[in-house]
């Protein structure tokens, strides 16, 4: 190969490779918590086997002082959850269900599931600066996000929903594609339920829709 044709080679090379890691870096997928290298990302924390739900559940969040605490309050369908420096007590019941302790922190729900379908709570721990976007995903269940500080913007076909500390949460029924983007100024920190069917991957990527970047410029 010419000298110059070689040159322009691995220029094209080390271009594409700077370019796909910049997509990987400002596009992080959900990885396991023992694979954690660094802050920032989204990291999932445990996927439980909770079985079957009420017909409208809800995601109960108390705040603990200790995980012991937590671990003596924990009841049926209920995950202990060590995440952003604190620990939690996250319980999937129906609307008027309260732990006998604890700070209650949020009732999230209802959770739109399906009759007749074993499900897994799987939660995970969302840090994203503000301009981070998520792969075009699916999901086998609804999910819903609880966030404490900074702001997120969901869209999907429907349109967009943007989730901040100190809002309304966003719920997201199963099936439809979804491009998530951190907004705002400050940086993401939200935890995270996928309620999903455990015959079934918790999310899927896919290509088969494009955002129309709604979501850009908030």
């Amino acid at each position: 190969m010419p000298r110059r044709v070689l040159a322009a080679f691995f220029a094209v090379t080390l271009l594409t490779a700077g370019y796909t890691s910049a997509q990987q870096s400002t596009r992080p997928r959900c990885r396991p918590i023992a694979e954690r290298k660094a802050d920032v990302g989204c990291w999932i924390v445990v996927d439980d086997p909770i079985g079957s739900v009420p017909e409208q559940p809800y995601w109960h969040i108390d705040r603990y002082p200790t995980r012991a605490a937590a671990e003596a309050a924990k009841g049926p369908a209920a995950t202990v959850v060590e995440s952003l420096q604190q620990v939690w007590l996250f319980t999937i019941a129906d609307a008027n269900w309260r732990s006998r302790s604890g700070d209650h922190v949020a009732d999230i729900g209802p959770l739109p599931v399906r009759k007749g379908i074993q499900y897994s709570a799987m939660y995970m721990e969302a840090i994203f600066e503000p301009g981070m976007e998520a792969a075009t995903h699916t999901h086998s269940g609804p999910e819903a996000w609880y966030t404490l500080a900074g702001e997120t913007c969901l869209e999907t076909p429907d349109g967009v929903q943007v989730g901040r500390a100190g809002g309304p949460p966003v719920i997201v029924p199963q099936g439809p594609p979804m491009h998530l983007t951190a907004t705002g100024t400050s940086q993401r920190r939200s935890l995270v339920l996928i309620l999903h069917d455990q015959s079934q991957p918790a999310t899927t990527m896919t290509d088969d829709w494009t955002p129309k970047g709604l979501c850009k410029g908030r």
